[in-house]
C-alpha cells in the first residue's frame, strides 16, 4: 500500500441546508473510507501486524522466520511522550487577566482528565496523521459539584471526519462522527453532523432529525499532525519492512546453518537407510577402490557482522528521518553539560519536530477552547469570564534541563525594570506552570516585604527606648 498522508475531505459548498445536507455527507463520506483504508492499514502496523508477516520463500520453504521488530511503535511512543511528557498548560496573556478564573478553567481540565484525553489524540495523530476531539455540554454539571460544565471525548480516526469548503482557506463546514445504533432489531449506521448552528442527524441516507445547538462552531474538532496528515512512521514504511526482512533472513541464515543439507559423494544411500542416520546421527561408508566415497555438510555461514551494519544503517537512516535521537555510542565522549547533550546524538533534531508539532497542536487547541470557554461562560453565568485572547497554550517538554541557566535568566530578567515580572516567569522556562508559580513568588514576596517592614519597625521602636548617657 503505498501511503502519503490522509486527503482533505473538501465539497464545492459554502453552507449547509436541508436540501444539500445528504450530498454533502455522501461525497464526505466517500473519501472517508478510502482514508480510513489507510488508517485501519497504519494501526494494524503499529500493533505489530506487518508486511513481513507475508511472507513466502522460494527455496528451503521450511525455513520461513517472520521476525517483527516492531519500531513503529517505538517512534509513536517516543513521539507522544517526548511531546507531552507534562501536560499542556493555559497561562495567561495579559495583566489583567482574572487568575482565579484561569484556576478555575484548569481544575475543568482536571475533572475531565485531558492530560490523558491529550495524549490518547496525539497518539492517533502520531500513528495516522489525525486526531479528532468532541466537546459538548456536560449535564452533570452544577456550580457546587466536582464536574466540568462540558465533557471531553477523544474519538477514533475511523469514527470521525471534518468536511472543509473547497475555497482558498479551505474553512470547516461540518464536523461529522459515525456510530451504529438498533432500530427495529436491526443495525444500522448513523451519522451526526454538526454546522456552526445545527446538528443533524441521518439514517440510512435520510435526515431524521434537524436541533439547533448554541455552541457557536462545530464541537468536533479534527487535531492533524502535519498539513499531509501523514502519521510519524509512515514516511518510513519501507525501511521498517526491510529491517524486519533483514532479521528474518538473519535468524533464516543460523537456523539454515544449524540445518544444513547433506552432501553425499559416491554415497548411494535409500530412504531408509537414510531415515536410520537420521536417527543414530552416524553413518558406514566405503570406498570401492575406483571413486572416493565421501559425506560432508553443505554449508555457508551468513557474515553477522555485516548484517549488524546494514541494520545499524538502516536504523540510523529511519531515526533521521522520523527525528529521533540516534542510540548512543559507547566509544564516542559526551560533554557534561546537558545544552551540549541535547544539541548531539539527535536531540535537537527531535526538539525540532516537535516544536512543528506544537504549532499544529496549538491550531487546533484553540478551536476547542473556543468551544470549552463559551460553554463554561454560559453555565456558570460569567464567572470565569475568560476570553480565548486571555490565555496562551504552552508546552513545557524537558523543563528540568540547565536548571542553572533558566534561574539566572529569570534572575536577570526580574532586575530590568522594563520587564514585567509575570514576563520574566513566563519566558524563562523554568517552571511547568509560569502562571502559578507567578502568583505564589508574587504572594511570598509581599509577605515578605511585611516580614521586613515589621523587623524595620520593631527596630526603630527597640533604638527610641535607648538612654543616651550624656
Amino acid at each position: 500500500m503505498t501511503l502519503q498522508g490522509r486527503t482533505v475531505i473538501k465539497v464545492a459548498f459554502t453552507e449547509v441546508n436541508d436540501d444539500n445536507i445528504i450530498d454533502i455527507l455522501s461525497k464526505g463520506l466517500a473519501t472517508h473510507l478510502a482514508n480510513c483504508t489507510q488508517i485501519c492499514y497504519l494501526f494494524n502496523y503499529y500493533k505489530g501486524i506487518q508486511e513481513i508477516l507475508k511472507r513466502e520463500k522460494t527455496y528451503r520453504k521450511e525455513v520461513n522466520n517472520k521476525l517483527v521488530e516492531n519500531h513503529a511503535e517505538e517512534i509513536v511512543s517516543f513521539k507522544v511522550g517526548y511531546l507531552l511528557n507534562k501536560p499542556i498548560q493555559y497561562i495567561a496573556r495579559k495583566e489583567s487577566t482574572n487568575s482565579g478564573a484561569l484556576a478555575l478553567l484548569t481544575d475543568y481540565m482536571l475533572y475531565e482528565n485531558k492530560e490523558g484525553k491529550d495524549k490518547s489524540v496525539a497518539k492517533h495523530q502520531s500513528i495516522c496523521g489525525l486526531g479528532y476531539r468532541l466537546t459538548l455540554v456536560n449535564p452533570k454539571f452544577k456550580p457546587d459539584n466536582d464536574e466540568s460544565p462540558y465533557t471531553i471525548t477523544t474519538i477514533f480516526p475511523t469514527k470521525a471526519f471534518i468536511i472543509y469548503t473547497d475555497e482558498f482557506d479551505s474553512k470547516p463546514l461540518l464536523g461529522v462522527f459515525i456510530d451504529k445504533i438498533m432500530i427495529e432489531g436491526v443495525e444500522v449506521q448513523r451519522l451526526q453532523a454538526y454546522d456552526d448552528k445545527y446538528k443533524y442527524t441521518v439514517i440510512n441516507n435520510v435526515l431524521v432529525t434537524k436541533e439547533a445547538h448554541t455552541y457557536g462552531d462545530i464541537p468536533l474538532v479534527e487535531y492533524p499532525l502535519n498539513e499531509e496528515r501523514m502519521g510519524d512512521f509512515e514516511k518510513v514504511l519501507g525501511l521498517l519492512d526491510a529491517i524486519n526482512n533483514v532479521q528474518s533472513n538473519r535468524l533464516d541464515g543460523v537456523e539454515q546453518f544449524i540445518q544444513s543439507l547433506m552432501v553425499f559423494k559416491n554415497v548411494d544411500l535409500d530412504d531408509e537407510n537414510f531415515k536410520k542416520l537420521k536417527e543414530m546421527g552416524a553413518i558406514k561408508i566405503k570406498d570401492n577402490g575406483e571413486l572416493e566415497a565421501n559425506v560432508s555438510f553443505l554449508t555457508q555461514e551468513l557474515n553477522q557482522t555485516q548484517v549488524q551494519s546494514l541494520k545499524n544503517d538502516l536504523m540510523n537512516v529511519v531515526r533521521t528521518i522520523v527525528g529521533m535521537p540516534t542510540q548512543q555510542d559507547g566509544s564516542k565522549s559526551v560533554s557534561s553539560n546537558n545544552g551540549a547533550m541535547a544539541m548531539s546524538n539527535g536531540w535537537q533534531n527531535a526538539d525540532i519536530r516537535a516544536s512543528e508539532t506544537e504549532i499544529m497542536f496549538k491550531d487546533s487547541e484553540r478551536r476547542f477552547l473556543r468551544i470549552a470557554l463559551r460553554i463554561a461562560r454560559a453555565l456558570t453565568k460569567n464567572t470565569m469570564n475568560l476570553m480565548l485572547g486571555d490565555i496562551d497554550i504552552k508546552f513545557t517538554r524537558r523543563n528540568y534541563e540547565d536548571l542553572w541557566v533558566k534561574s539566572q535568566t529569570l534572575t536577570s530578567m526580574l532586575k530590568e525594570p522594563k520587564i514585567a515580572p509575570r514576563l520574566a516567569f513566563v519566558s524563562c522556562g523554568l517552571f511547568p506552570d509560569p502562571e502559578q508559580a507567578y502568583e505564589e513568588s508574587k504572594a511570598h514576596y509581599e509577605d515578605y516585604l511585611k516580614e521586613q517592614k515589621a523587623l524595620l519597625e520593631k527596630k526603630k521602636d527597640n533604638n527610641d527606648d535607648v538612654e543616651v548617657e550624656e
